[in-house]
């Protein structure tokens, strides 16, 4: 098929050059020229695990391609992804669903034969409805567009897999001839036995924030317990194991930390909030507000660990290294990192913070400007006092604790992700800390 994918960042990119990969031939469409003559150059703008090199194969190939001109996109696809951004609202509780209806108005004008809008952005319920009278309104083809909401289920770090091997996929529609658009764009997933599940598009909005509200809740259970373990001097890992057992629960999801970020889960949970409230189901917008004021204490619970750790040493003045900008490993995405928020907070006490990431030092430096960095793990713990884990790449888990020991001025670490075996650390002469874990 031709597709086109409206918005290239975070989830355009890589649906984008899944859909390549796929077999279909792809034009993306983004209002930054220069971040459109980057991709046609094969540079991709963002990290995701696997996504250069599948961008960089695909437009060498000619099967993907991007522009600026939308009206070259509706004269060239049959089926439109629309994968712009819905930031939070100025309200701080909804989404902001500008770009999806700019990008309709814009798009539907030129839109004079049959097509198959895709919304995978992420939005309110009761939006396709709006969307779809949008587009058959201002369309020359009027009501022969269709529109479907798809939402993406993607983990960041691992958007190219999660594109091209889901674990399901979701359409929400209301016509056979939509329905068959989504069968056919699909079809090499669908074929590889991946679960499609049709619904009415109120189902499919619900159900994407339903999605990742839950797994909010999970994360924010985990550390309130992680929280008791840290008070009773119990082992939080040997209670996800304990609960994990149990096929009703899972361990998925249950490692204790700072806390969730990204540009998904907050703004989802603050959503989906307000979404229960607007329903009048007040004691499901109770119990979501409940896990974001967990999630919102993770700084001040990692601060408290720390400053634990330092037996009575103040902050202030100490040499503190940061590994880890990103929210997660896998992505250079700093919007609303745990990290970087308690590097901050580091900093504000009065803290000589330096960060490092393997991946997210330009976008990180960006948006922190105050924090100093550097791009060599060795160097990074040259000198220091402490050494706080909190983001939970495998760069640090496969740090040899024996060669860095040497050079701390203070071998102390706060794992603030219980992503660390303590062991082989405290065997070459660290003193670990872990949340939810005792130290020794």
């Amino acid at each position: 098929m031709r597709v086109s994918v409206i918005g290239c960042g975070h989830l355009g990119i890589p649906h984008a050059a899944a859909m390549a990969e796929l077999g279909h031939e792809v034009i993306g469409v983004d209002v930054d020229q220069a971040k459109v003559e980057r991709l046609n150059s094969g540079q991709c703008p963002i990290y995701e695990t696997g996504l250069p090199e599948l961008l960089a194969a695909h437009t060498a190939s000619g099967r993907l391609r991007f522009t600026t001109d939308i009206r070259e996109a509706a004269d060239f696809a049959e089926l439109h992804f629309i994968g712009v951004g819905t930031p939070i609202d100025a309200d701080g509780r909804s989404y902001d669903t500008g770009q999806v209806f700019g990008a309709i108005r814009q798009l539907a004008p030129h839109l004079t034969r049959p097509c198959t809008i895709v919304g995978k952005s992420t939005v309110t319920v009761g939006t396709t409805v709006q969307v779809t009278a949008l587009a058959q309104r201002l369309a020359p083809a009027g009501t022969a567009v269709e529109v479907v909401w798809n939402p993406e289920f993607l983990r960041e770090g691992h958007a190219v897999e999660d594109t091209l091997r889901p674990d399901r996929l979701i359409a929400g529609l209301t016509t056979l001839e939509a329905e068959k658009a989504i069968r056919a764009v699909y079809a090499p997933i669908l074929d590889a036995g991946v679960p499609i599940f049709v619904t009415d598009p109120q189902t499919a909005e619900l159900a994407k924030g339903a999605a990742n509200t839950f797994l909010a809740l999970k994360i924010s259970y985990i550390n309130a317990v992680g929280d008791m373990c840290q008070a009773a001097g119990g082992d939080i890992s040997q209670i996800v194991d304990i609960l994990g057992i149990d096929p009703r629960i899972g361990s998925g999801g249950m490692r204790p930390g700072i806390g969730y970020g990204g540009g998904c889960l907050p703004k989802d949970v603050r959503a989906f909030t307000a979404s229960a409230r607007q329903l009048g189901a007040d004691r499901a917008a109770t119990l979501l507000r409940a896990a974001e004021e967990i999630n919102e204490s993770r700084t001040d619970v990692a601060m408290g660990l720390i400053r634990e750790a330092l037996c009575g040493h103040p902050v202030e003045n100490a040499n503190i290294t940061v590994w880890g900008a990103a929210f997660k490993p896998g992505t250079n995405d700093v919007r609303e990192s745990p990290a970087l928020a308690l590097a901050h907070a580091l900093q504000q006490a009065g803290g000589n913070v330096t960060v490092h990431d393997p991946q997210a030092m330009a976008t990180a430096m960006t948006r922190n400007p105050e924090l100093d960095y550097t791009d060599n793990l060795a160097e990074s713990v040259d000198g220091t006092h402490l050494v706080v884990l909190a983001t939970e790449w495998p760069e640090y888990q496969e740090a040899d604790p024996h060669a860095l020991v040497a050079l701390a001025a203070d071998p102390l670490l706060v794992d603030c992700r219980t992503t660390l075996d303590p062991e082989p650390w405290r065997a070459a002469g660290w003193s670990i800390h872990q949340l939810g874990r005792p130290g020794k």
